[in-house]
């Protein structure tokens, strides 16, 4: 084992650190690594690094995870980072950023130190109700990207098609926050009426309006200290885009009917599945704001990009839907291959609404493929972009929504409540689509 001073070294740090050697043995670690992983540093030293941190007894390499330690003694780096999914001592997995350095011990051998940095905030984002689940390379990229920008103040723009999770994604960011301790606050831009827009979001006044018979704090206000979500901001009526711009060049803002200048201390976190700047172009959004609250833009992977993550969803969306049922139900190989194969293109809220669909058809807790009733071949939605894309290949996000909910509803002869699940979206927006985009 290298010498004390290096010991004394590791335990400096403030984050898991972890020293290896060739043969994959544990020779050192600190204090967090020992309480990471619940065993002491003795029953550590000379295990395996891979039987620590992943539970398996083989190396993570093998099982087609990039490795630090085949960078460092196959490869030749000197310094690598690589993004894991890791396993604590009760089995709950932690996704883990690791910064992996050549050291040389006091005999001149060659050692790996791993330092590791935890991408989830020890909060609700593991309880039953509120978790993001995966582990695929594209998942982990985006979970580490997001445990990132959580640590500064600007505003983010998350930006994903219908489904994806961007809410999960936006209290993400907040519990990684310094604002996690304070309120996040979350809106629906689509859900709320034009004429009550303003209202709701910088509250009123006792009689500024008919039926107004108190005072009523906005969600703007509610937010102060901490994060207010709004959710699909491209419905944000363009009359009140100039007031939300100025609220959040100042922080300033008034209720509805009132004279009284307030303040709020709120970091802005927004969502939206089009292409704003195709709307700044249409004259629909301003570009002014666009770049007030696109201060850091996050791209959040569609789940047919990451389908080894489907498995793992599956299992806790099932426990999820199961709650206080007497039976839970499971997938039976065949029904996790077909969802696999499938092109999901109402993404993790699709897979949801499969789920809960089949386990009120299985009978004895083993959801099989026909239980899933996909009517549609895996690679139905694809050709119905391909059609889409092909008649406008250099088309706006807009004009590429349209034609594909064209090809969809020729499709299935018009039918509505088919287009919208296979858009992961109610009839209600479906209905508000084909009216922008005057389709019958």
């Amino acid at each position: 084992m290298p010498g004390v001073k290096l010991q004394e070294i590791i335990e400096a740090h403030d984050q898991p650190f972890v020293v290896i050697d060739e043969q994959y043995r544990i020779v050192a670690a600190n204090r967090r690594y020992c309480d990471s992983y619940g065993a002491s540093l003795e029953t550590i030293l000379n295990r395996r690094c891979h039987e620590i941190s992943h539970h398996s007894p083989r190396p993570c390499h093998e099982n087609g995870e990039q490795c630090p330690h085949q960078a460092l003694f196959k490869g030749g780096q000197s310094t690598v980072v690589a993004l894991h999914t890791h396993y604590h001592a009760d089995n709950a997995p932690e996704r883990t950023r690791i910064r992996g350095h050549a050291i040389r011990g006091l005999d001149g051998r060659l050692y790996l130190g791993e330092i590791l940095h935890p991408l989830e905030a020890s909060s609700e984002l593991d309880c039953k109700d509120m978790r993001m689940v995966g582990h695929s390379p594209a998942f982990l990229a985006c979970v580490d990207n997001l445990a990132r920008v959580a640590e500064s103040e600007a505003s983010i723009l998350l930006f994903g098609e219908s489904g994806v999770g961007k809410e999960l994604a936006a209290r993400f960011v907040h519990d990684r926050s310094p604002r996690s301790s304070g309120p996040f606050i979350a809106i629906n831009c689509a859900a709320v009426p034009e004429n009550m827009f303003e209202s709701e979001l910088f509250g009123h006044e006792r009689g500024a309006f008919t039926g107004s018979t108190g005072q009523k704090k906005g969600l703007y206000e509610l937010a102060d200290g901490g994060t207010l979500f709004l959710d699909e901001i491209s419905e944000i009526p363009l009359a009140l885009q100039a007031k939300l711009l100025r609220v959040l060049e100042t922080g300033e803002f008034r209720r509805v009917g009132g004279t009284k200048t307030l303040k709020a201390d709120v970091r802005l976190v927004s969502a939206t599945n089009r292409n704003l700047l195709d709307w700044v172009d249409q004259k629909l959004f301003r570009l002014d704001l666009y770049y007030r609250l696109a201060g850091i833009d996050v791209v959040l992977p569609p789940l047919r990009e990451r389908r080894d993550d489907i498995g793992a969803l599956a299992e806790a969306l099932l426990s999820r839907l199961s709650g206080g049922a007497r039976m839970r139900c499971r997938l039976d190989k065949e029904a996790l291959n077909a969802l696999k194969h499938y092109d999901f293109p109402g993404n993790v809220r699709e897979l949801r609404n499969l789920l809960q669909r089949a386990m009120v058809r299985c009978s004895d807790g083993v959801i099989r493929a026909e239980d899933l009733n996909l009517e549609i071949p895996p690679a139905a939605t694809t050709a119905a972009r391909k059609e889409a894309l092909a008649g406008r290949p250099d088309g706006s996000l807009s004009d590429l929504e349209k034609d594909y909910i064209r090809v969809l509803l020729g499709k299935h002869g018009g039918h509505r409540r088919t287009v919208a699940d296979l858009l992961g979206i109610t009839e209600r927006t479906l209905y508000r689509k084909l009216k922008q985009h005057g389709l019958k």
